[in-house]
């Protein structure tokens, strides 16, 4: 275990046990409810062309670095990953080994940088089965939504942030939902999909008593 943590804590292996530790976090957060799974997601006009997809901007590398079409979250989750195994491996088995003093930081960030480009093609591997899980609704199918019941699964509901399963037939969808705050929704409530935010991807909400009241 002490060798174990001295790698893992060896420069450049610190900067990615941290990052990955940071993701670890935020993971646990969003399995709470407390964060959105696309809370960091980068927008960006895409369209499908052939086998692939295009886009501008940095969501455009993404795509063309195949990481594109999932959250921004499991992007860095998966390049945190695996940068952290193949760090921890060349520190490990050279490294650690080489009596390198103050070069360490310098030769550290070179290492860095080579192994996180080296982690993109794994991360791109995995990436590439799970855009189908992560594919947005176009509006029109959105709506076809409206008037249903689903379950808040965040902490809170507010303008800016909430989550509700919708049971619908199948696996279950995780939607984004939202409401003024002062409405006190929970982890747990009922809520009626009242309109689609098609600018958010996210659906205004109320209480199944208020709708049944309009």
């Amino acid at each position: 275990m002490d060798i174990f943590l001295q790698n893992a804590l060896a420069f450049p292996t610190l900067i990615f046990s941290f990052l990955l530790s940071l993701m670890m976090v935020y993971w646990l957060f969003a399995a709470l409810g407390a964060v959105e799974i696309d809370v960091l997601d980068i927008e960006g006009d895409s369209a499908l062309e052939g086998d692939g997809l295009q886009a501008e901007g940095l969501a455009g590398l993404l795509l063309k670095l195949g990481l594109g079409g999932v959250p921004i979250t499991i992007v860095l989750t998966l390049l945190a990953m695996f940068s952290w195994v193949i760090s921890y491996l060349i520190e490990s088995l050279l490294l650690s080994y080489l009596p390198l003093g103050w070069l360490r930081y310098p030769l550290g960030l070179v290492v860095a940088v080579g192994v996180l480009f080296v982690a993109v093609p794994p991360a791109a591997a995995f990436c590439k089965p799970l855009r189908k899980l992560f594919l947005k609704f176009e509006a029109p199918a959105s709506r076809s939504f409206l008037g249903q019941t689903a379950v808040v699964r965040s902490s809170r509901v507010t303008l800016n942030h909430g989550e509700a399963t919708f049971e619908d037939g199948g696996a279950g969808l995780i939607l984004k939902v939202r409401a003024d705050e002062s409405m006190g929704f929970k982890r747990g409530d009922h809520v009626v999909l009242l309109e689609y935010l098609e600018a958010e991807n996210a659906y205004r909400v109320l209480s199944v008593e208020e709708f049944q009241g309009i």
